[in-house]
């Protein structure tokens, strides 16, 4: 099957910091509005574009912490959204959908989550990595398109490989529920999304991507006992956190890379659909080169839409006809 995993001629790579990538750009008049831009990568992402001359927004389930987290940091805003919650998102949206965004960068989430469910009995971890940036979008999408040149950017992860959507039963209703497989699942989603989101979006400017920042050690791991990060071997014999970019142990600031080169690279113009990492378009993933790469399962078109078809029907929200 003919793909668009084609990496590029990178100047950049795995040991890539934010720093790195924003160097010399001028976001300036540029408006971007990041979940889950208070804490770990989405700190990094945040202070990186603010630092660049972007305005940004920051979505917080609590708005007191997140303040606190991002200090007096110029030009970011910070206002209340819950993605778990769909009244929530359509407040927020509502505030600021007359303003043209250029950067939606959907960086929340969870992982390995117990079960939980949201009040229309959707699974926890698919409900607010997908579903609440599905509804998220598509609540923001006249703003991306009156930017006339926005790019949607998913943090997916490697841990797509861990499953891809099984249809019949997203919400574990008839199956044991296993929360790596659950977080496996929500994962791929976000890779399928931005497939389905930038076929719907590139003739009116809005172009989409998803991304693996890489295996760093923040927040996100909440939910993990002690047995299970140090199954992740990402700390060695001191309790440091081990760093090896190339086999994806990152720093934060090199984990932030990929999603802002998504953001802001020029190389990626006219381009969209695509899975990153280490701040190229990733290949299809295949046993010679490990676990690098996009699953097949996460870079086929068929799934994108029949996803995207299930979100409009779960949310009952979309953006229109394809193009």
């Amino acid at each position: 099957m003919e793909t668009l995993q084609q990496p590029l001629s990178s100047p950049f790579g795995a040991a890539t910091t934010a720093a790195e990538v924003v160097a010399g750009l001028d976001l300036s008049g540029r408006l971007a509005v990041i979940t889950g831009g208070y804490s770990g990568l989405g700190l990094v992402t945040t202070k990186a574009l603010a630092k660049v001359g972007a305005k940004v927004i920051v979505p917080a389930r609590d708005p007191e912490r997140a303040r606190a987290m991002l200090g007096d940091t110029d030009g970011v805003r910070v206002m209340t959204m819950d993605l778990l919650k769909p009244d929530s998102i359509k407040a927020f949206s509502e505030r600021i959908v007359n303003k043209p965004i250029s950067l939606l960068i959907n960086c929340a989430g969870i992982m390995a989550a117990p079960l939980a469910r949201d009040t229309d009995g959707h699974e926890s971890q698919f409900a607010v990595n997908h579903l609440g940036h599905f509804r998220l979008t598509c609540s923001l999408w006249p703003a991306l398109v009156a930017s006339g040149n926005a790019r949607v950017v998913s943090v997916s992860s490697r841990g797509h490989q861990i499953a891809g959507i099984e249809f019949d039963d997203i919400d574990f209703v008839h199956r044991p529920y296993d929360k790596w497989t659950a977080y496996g699942q929500s994962k791929t989603a976000n890779a399928l999304f931005a497939m389905s989101l930038d076929r719907r979006g590139r003739d009116c400017g809005v172009r989409a991507f998803s991304l693996h920042p890489g295996q760093i050690m923040t927040n996100l791991a909440r939910y993990l006992d002690n047995d299970e990060i140090e199954a992740f071997d990402v700390f060695d014999e001191h309790g440091q956190q081990r760093v090896d970019p190339k086999i994806g142990l990152k720093t934060i600031e090199q984990g932030a890379a990929t999603g802002l080169w998504c953001a802001t690279s020029s190389q990626l113009d006219g381009l969209g659909g695509v899975y990153c990492e280490d701040c190229n378009i990733a290949p299809i993933n295949h046993s010679e080169i490990g676990r690098k790469g996009v699953a097949q399962w996460a870079a086929d078109p068929e799934n994108a839409e029949r996803l995207w078809q299930l979100s409009e029907k779960w949310t009952g929200m979309t953006i229109g006809p394809i193009a």
